[in-house]
């Protein structure tokens, strides 16, 4: 499993907004206009991010609850991220081998709009102790993955997947 935390420690998601950590749990995301999938450190336009993804999680036991936080470390801009970070989505109690649609909606999806620079958003997956245990962030604005984690007794990251965006100009969108 040590390839699949590589790509997030070279994308500096490992230090910079979760701890080091080992996956253990599958988790596929995909945006279904254009079908694309979410690979790290892979580039998708700001057009097919409108909708909220299809999210798949893995596991082995359909008991298991878990927590899908969505955040943008690169606010405003990744030269000089000081509004980092930027809270995207959470769905909790999601069962395990289901996907979100399964889970429970406590922040709505936003959509990407980076402005400045490349931006990385990233998922992280947490394992639950039980259902109805998260509790929503007060703000988007200033959101802390690790903190939000700690107040809720998530533990570390199950999983994680992140992917660069930038504003698209006229000439980007031909």
């Amino acid at each position: 499993m040590s390839r699949l935390v590589e790509p997030l420690s070279v994308g500096r998601v490992i230090g910079e907004v979760v701890d080091s950590f080992t996956p253990c749990v599958k988790l596929n995301i995909t945006y279904t206009y254009g079908n694309k999938q979410v690979s790290n450190g892979h580039e998708l336009m700001p057009a097919v991010l409108t909708s909220k993804p299809r999210v798949e999680i893995g596991g082995e036991d359909l008991r298991a609850a878990y927590t899908l936080v969505m955040t943008d470390p690169d606010v405003p801009g990744p030269s000089d991220p000081y509004l980092r970070e930027h809270l995207h989505w959470i769905v909790t109690d999601i069962p395990g081998t289901t996907d979100a649609s399964f889970g429970r909606e406590i922040v709505s999806y936003e959509t990407p709009k980076p402005v400045i620079g490349i931006h990385r958003y990233v998922f992280v997956l947490f394992k639950q102790r039980g259902r109805h245990t998260v509790n929503p962030p007060s703000s988007r604005n200033h959101f802390n993955t690790r903190t939000f984690a700690e107040d809720n007794g998530l533990g570390p990251p199950v999983a994680a997947v992140y992917f660069n965006a930038q504003r698209e100009t006229a000439c980007r969108r031909r």
